[in-house]
């Protein structure tokens, strides 16, 4: 499912944020968005503990 050379952006990053809260597995929210799991769990780390979409905006 991948969707070419796109990064996540801010949308992308509050929708993973809204899925966490609802304690979505990873791999589902790599499939809903798009994007490896990987990316998904590198994200994930990028925006803190609990994740934050603003953090990781922050940290780009």
């Amino acid at each position: 499912m991948r969707k070419g050379n796109r990064r996540l952006n801010y949308r992308d990053r509050k929708r993973i944020e809204k899925m966490k809260e609802q304690g979505v597995k990873v791999s589902v929210i790599a499939d809903t968005i798009g994007f490896h799991r990987a990316t998904i769990y590198n994200e994930l780390k990028r925006g803190g503990t609990p994740y934050r979409a603003e953090v990781a905006q922050r940290t780009v």
